[in-house]
């Protein structure tokens, strides 16, 4: 019936469109302004309040792609600054990683009841995240949760098995390759403290990484 068909074809078409305004976004205020005028992610119009695209140093080498906005990032439009940012935050700095990152998230809408965004709505907001991600040149991904790192990385398996392993972020069109490590959400870590120590070795794994000498013996 060609009602099975509608939801596909406007993820296509939100996908096709998105990636014509990414592609448009010569920095990053044109790419947070094509974000915000994009209404492509049915996010927009399930409560969210404005789009949250991103916070941090826009030459980072160490881009941080968390799942969705929460209600307090909703209402001051930054990604991770509620009760979970604030932990991700304090181990940014405890790493030796502040302002060497760039915070965003796989969709810019806040998902009602913070509930995770699903893969239609993270596929319309892809074209923007690979945008940012050409226009900053990090270095390294910090895939934070399982919803980032099996969407970014295309990969089925839980988040306690891809955490701490170095992976591959590639582009659609397979140009752009960035080492990617997914880690533990820390909202999950709130929940389940015994799991910190596991997210601060991925997080002393890549600092170490980063400031390696570039020629390895």
């Amino acid at each position: 019936a060609p009602g099975l068909l509608a939801p596909s074809t406007n993820v296509a078409q939100a996908v096709a469109d998105a990636r014509a305004l990414a592609a448009a976004a010569a920095d990053l205020d044109a790419l947070t302004a094509a974000i915000a005028a994009f209404d492509g992610c049915p996010l927009k119009t399930q409560g969210a309040t404005q789009a949250v695209v991103w916070r941090g140093n826009p030459d980072a080498p160490v881009m941080i792609v968390g799942e969705g906005p929460g209600a307090d990032e909703d209402r001051q439009g930054r990604p991770f600054v509620g009760k979970a940012g604030r932990l991700l935050d304090r181990m940014i700095d405890a790493a030796g990683l502040t302002g060497r990152v760039f915070i965003t998230n796989t969709v810019f809408w806040r998902p009602p009841g913070n509930r995770t965004p699903t893969v239609e709505e993270q596929a319309a907001c892809a074209p923007f995240v690979e945008r940012a991600i050409q226009l900053v040149k990090p270095r390294f991904l910090l895939l934070v949760g399982g919803a980032s790192a099996k969407f970014m990385l295309k990969q089925d398996q839980g988040i306690l098995s891809l955490r701490g392993r170095w992976l591959e972020w590639r582009s659609s069109d397979q140009a752009l390759a960035v080492p990617a490590m997914p880690t533990l959400h820390p909202a999950f870590l709130l929940r389940q403290p015994a799991a910190k120590k596991n997210a601060w070795i991925d997080m002393l794994t890549l600092a170490e990484r980063l400031d390696r000498p570039e020629r390895e013996p």
